[in-house]
Order: C-alpha cells, then structure tokens, then sequence
C-alpha cells in the first residue's frame, strides 16, 4: 500500500472528482433541508497513513464533532465525519435556523447526524457511480470528544487492517459563513484496494 502514498496528478484527479460530485450532490441537499443555498468543494483529497490522522484533524486534544458509520458491499469499513467543535456549533446553528445553540445539546446532535447521513449517502452514490459497487451504510452515530480518543475507537471498533485510509477535506459556505469537516474513509482488509481497482486507479508511481 506504500505506493498509494505516490499517487500521481492524474489519480488524485480521479478521487478529488468523486468527492467533488459527492459534496455538489450533498450541497444540493442540504440547501434544500436549510433553505437557502450552500456550497461545497473538496480543496485536499489525499491518502494518510495512520500517524498522521490526529494531525489532519487539529491533533489529538482538539475538541471535535464525530459521526460515524459504517459500510457493507463488495467493500467494507467505516466512514468517520468530524467536525471542529465551533464549525459544528455553526453548522448546528444553521440547521436548526437558531442563532446560539451548544453543539454537544439533543437537538443540535440530531441535526448534525442527519446531516452526517445526507453527506455520506452523497459520497456512497458519487463513489458508486464511479466504481459500479454497492455499498451499503449503517445508521451514523455521533460522539463529542477530543479528536484522538474518537478516532482511537473508531479504529478499534472498525476492525480496520488497513495501514492507509482516504482524507477529505471539505468546505462548507453558507450565507456568509464557512465551515470546514473532515472525512476519513476507513477501510478493511483489502477494501482500499478494491474502490481503487474500480476507480481505474492501478498504474501507480514507483
């Protein structure tokens, strides 16, 4: 897996295409659940070793927003949003069409799980398109902690065997505001290969 570190131009190309239609059909969405428009994009698509999961996310102390789910089919694993505990008091704000509200309280944790659910339901048919595989995901649950110890018990809970996992980057513009979250694509076994294999993505860089 050492050689997906290596991807060339062409194969990010390939991937950042699956995230962005993911995230225009996700943004159609939820302009529809708030009421006015939002807008989407995919600015860092990359492949990361496991040290480096907690750094991606703000590192290890930083208080974050996880949902979690996980996903069945010819692939299997779990995908893991996270959010940075003031953009999901943001984006828990807008949902909700209040101006304050605690990111950590019932209503605000509802509204960021079905958001969570419209976001990977959007990244399973953009990837399904792609590749022709059937994925089928799991109810999303949400957990509020530092960012560490939710990505350590993902890990755990995932039964990941995986060295490697797919980072995305993705930002939120609504009205005037902006939020960013993240997506980690946890995949077992052989799992990463098998999108990747699908996706074309096969003559890698040495």
């Amino acid at each position: 897996m050492e050689s997906y570190l290596k991807l060339n131009s062409m194969q990010l190309d390939a991937l950042r295409e699956v995230g962005n239609i993911g995230a225009g059909n996700a943004a159609t969405a939820l302009s529809k659940m708030i009421g006015s428009r939002v807008e989407m994009n995919v600015p860092d698509i990359e492949i990361l070793p496991l040290s480096e999961l907690v750094s991606a996310a703000g590192g290890p102390e930083a208080c974050v927003a996880g949902v979690c789910l996980r996903f069945k089919g010819e692939a299997s694993g779990a995908i893991l949003f996270l959010f940075p505990a003031a953009d999901a008091e943001q984006i828990a704000a807008t949902l909700l069409k209040k101006r304050n509200v605690k990111f950590s309280d019932e209503l605000s944790c509802s509204a960021l799980t079905e958001m969570v659910n419209i976001l990977a339901g959007s990244f399973f048919n953009a990837l399904g398109l792609f590749t022709s595989l059937h994925f089928i995901p799991t109810v999303p649950a949400l957990c509020i902690d530092m960012a560490g110890a939710i990505l350590g018990s993902v890990l755990y809970s995932s039964g990941m065997s995986g060295d490697y996992v797919l980072f995305i980057k993705t930002d939120f513009r609504y009205g005037d505001k902006r939020s960013l979250g993240y997506l980690y694509l946890l995949p077992e076994a052989e799992a990463l290969q098998v999108i990747f294999n699908a996706l074309g993505v096969k003559q890698l860089v040495e």
